[in-house]
Order: structure tokens, then C-alpha cells, then sequence
């Protein structure tokens, strides 16, 4: 099946593993939202899967799918919570209810490691598994096959950074940042943007063709205001951090500044109304609900080895590849410090604009023959 997106031949998984810079140990942000989401997520199955609609027959399979899934254990929340939403709304909607069987498949990169992501899986799981390996740019299923999508904190990153952003001739050329959250060069957002509204219409093309008529999509996204623009937002400025600890190996000589200035993480920050805009121009699903979710862990106490390790096993995939292994000890152990040193301001709340959009999406074929 032909893409629609030029994709990049590489791939960056979480780190893999149980070990402490593993994603396992790393991922607690995530999960937490994932815990703050439940309702939501059982509201929109309850009240927008029809199960009159012949393809969610109780007599048939029902197929769910977590695009982005890593190691694990966040998916295994979230799977359980679909679960337990479509068993609550076949429950609740039949006299004599008979409750289907659920096939989930969980995606990821070719690279992720699936390993220790099935040798997690929860033993009192009441469905069967399958592992995907792909982009999930790309077709993954066969036409018609998929009843319920899910992602969450997976579509913010790119299928490749904007080529431009490298270019030295180009007024988009990002040199000193290895970034694009909330740039200040109009053309560095631009550029950014257009990567990401590429990316999204491959990946909603892609679903489109997968999943069932009246089939839902239930998105978590990681996002920034309506019309902000402004570099000073936490996440940015953590991220800053971590290229100015790059920048300091540059000038001792253990790295190139050529090296350092062709780096960029393959990640955007959308907003709602863009998000918004985007979907309604793919025309295949109809918004069905799109609100803000409060992530708790954002009110934590400063925890600064716990930010390093987080952003570590999230990112280091992606600086492995580009300035080898052996630096990365080092990087990260002059970032932790950095951070703590810089903790007034990381820290600080009018820094913290950072949100997280939950959105229903129902695939809008009404032809419900099966």
C-alpha cells in the first residue's frame, strides 16, 4: 500500500528494558494522564459506539488498537480501560447481554522492544494480544478491521524533522536550538507545522481506511495554547537546557558543532484550534469531543534526577543515533545539573503552559454494511 507521508528511514523507540533509564521506570507523567482520562474515555464509548451497528456485533471479535505503545505498562492501563467501557456499554444496552471477544494489537516502531512489553502483559488480561511493528503513518491493518483506535502521547512526534531546519541557507535553519517547541522564528513554527499537518493527515488517511464505519478514535495529544507562540514555556526551556549541555561539549572538543548544529528532536507541539483545523480538512471524522485534561503530576514537587531520567528514556534513541552512545553518560549527568541549577525557573508556574487536549473522533462512513 503506497504512503502518503516521506517517511524517515529511522525510528526512535523509548528505551527499552526494565533498567533505570528505561521507559518502564520513566514514564510515570504519561501514566498518570492515562489514569485521568479513564472517564472520559469510558463516557465517549458508552455514549458514541452504537452497538446496533452491524459492525459491532456482539457474536463477532472486537478489534482495538493503541498506536504508539512502547514497553509498556501505560498501554495495559488504557487497553483495560477500553476494555472495561465497551464490557460496561454492551452490559448496559442488552437485556441478555452477550459480551464479545476483544482482540488488541499494540503498535510501535519496528525497533521498540516488544520483548519486555509482552513478557509485562497483565496476567488476568481479558483479551488476546498481538504485537505491530510500523509506523503508525503508514497502513497497518487491512481495510475495515479496527473498531476502536486509541494514542496517546504518541502523534507530537514526527516523522521526520523539517529538512530546512539543517539547511544553512535556509531561513528555517535552527542553529543553537535542537528544538522547535514553541520557536520564536516564524519560520522554524512554520516549518514544524507543516511537518506535523502532513504527518496527521497520513496518519487519519491511514485509520480512515482501518477502521469500521462508525469506528471511534480516542486521542490523548500533548499540546500549547491557542496563539502562543513563545519559546518560555517549560518544556522549552527544558529542552534548551539539554542543547546548551551539548553546546558545552562542543566547545570542549568531545563533539562537533556541525554535529550539534544539524540536531534536531523530530517533536511539535500543536494547539487545539490548529489540531481542530487539521482534522476537519482530512474530512474522515466527525469531532465528537475535544477538552482539556488536568495532569496531575504537573503539580508535583520538583524532582530533578526524575526529570532527567524521564526525558532520558524518552530522547535518548534519538541522541544515540545521531552522536553515538558513548557521550551519553556524560550529557546526562550535566543535564541533571543543569536542571537543578536552573530549578527557579523550570519550576515556575507561569512557565508551565504546557497542556493536554483529550479528543473523540468517529469515523463518519455511515454505510454500516458489513
Amino acid at each position: 500500500m503506497a504512503n502518503e507521508v516521506e517517511s524517515s528511514p529511522n525510528s526512535y523507540p523509548m528505551n527499552g528494558g526494565n533498567g533505570c533509564h528505561s521507559y518502564v521506570q520513566n514514564s510515570h507523567f504519561q501514566r498518570a494522564l492515562l489514569h485521568a482520562a479513564k472517564d472520559v474515555i469510558t463516557e465517549a464509548i458508552v455514549e458514541k459506539v452504537d452497538i446496533t451497528n452491524p459492525w459491532f456485533n456482539s457474536s463477532s471479535t472486537l478489534r482495538v488498537a493503541d498506536f504508539g505503545c512502547s514497553v509498556g505498562p501505560n498501554t495495559f492501563i488504557v487497553v483495560q480501560n477500553i476494555i472495561e467501557a465497551l464490557e460496561l456499554l454492551y452490559r448496559s444496552k442488552q437485556h441478555n447481554p452477550e459480551i464479545p471477544e476483544f482482540h488488541v494489537f499494540f503498535n510501535d516502531h519496528v525497533h521498540n522492544d516488544f520483548n519486555t512489553l509482552f513478557r509485562s502483559l497483565p496476567f488476568s488480561h481479558r483479551y488476546f494480544a498481538a504485537g505491530v511493528p510500523g509506523s503508525f503513518h503508514d497502513r497497518l491493518f487491512p481495510k475495515s478491521t479496527l473498531h476502536i483506535v486509541h494514542a496517546s502521547y504518541a502523534l507530537h512526534w514526527l516523522s521526520q524533522v523539517p529538512t530546512q531546519l539543517a539547511d544553512r541557507n535556509s531561513p528555517a535553519w535552527n542553529k543553537g536550538r535542537i528544538h522547535g517547541l514553541g520557536a520564536t522564528s516564524k519560520e522554524v513554527r512554520e516549518a514544524f507545522s507543516a511537518q506535523f499537518g502532513k504527518d496527521l493527515q497520513a496518519f487519519l488517511n491511514a485509520r480512515a481506511r482501518e477502521l469500521v464505519g462508525g469506528g471511534l478514535m480516542l486521542l490523548l495529544v500533548s499540546a500549547l495554547p491557542n496563539e502562543f507562540h513563545s519559546s518560555q514555556t517549560n518544556s522549552a526551556i527544558v529542552l534548551d537546557l539539554l542543547g546548551s549541555c551539548l553546546i558545552d561539549m562542543a566547545k570542549m572538543g568531545i563533539i562537533s558543532e556541525d554535529n550539534v548544529d544539524s540536531f534536531n528532536l523530530p517533536i511539535y507541539r500543536t494547539c487545539p484550534g490548529e489540531l481542530e483545523a487539521f482534522i476537519e480538512k482530512n474530512g474522515h471524522f466527525k469531532i465528537e469531543k475535544m477538552e482539556e485534561l488536568s495532569n496531575p503530576v504537573r503539580r508535583d514537587p520538583p524532582d530533578f534526577q526524575m526529570l532527567s531520567s524521564h526525558l532520558r528514556a524518552t530522547f535518548e534513541g534519538a541522541l544515540e543515533e545521531h552522536f553515538g552512545n558513548e557521550i551519553m553518560d556524560e550529557l546526562f549527568d550535566r543535564f541533571t545539573n543543569k536542571i537543578g541549577e536552573n530549578s527557579h525557573i523550570i519550576y515556575d508556574q507561569q512557565y508551565i503552559k504546557e497542556i493536554e487536549i483529550f479528543i473523540s473522533l468517529k469515523h463518519t462512513v455511515t454505510d454500516y454494511e458489513v
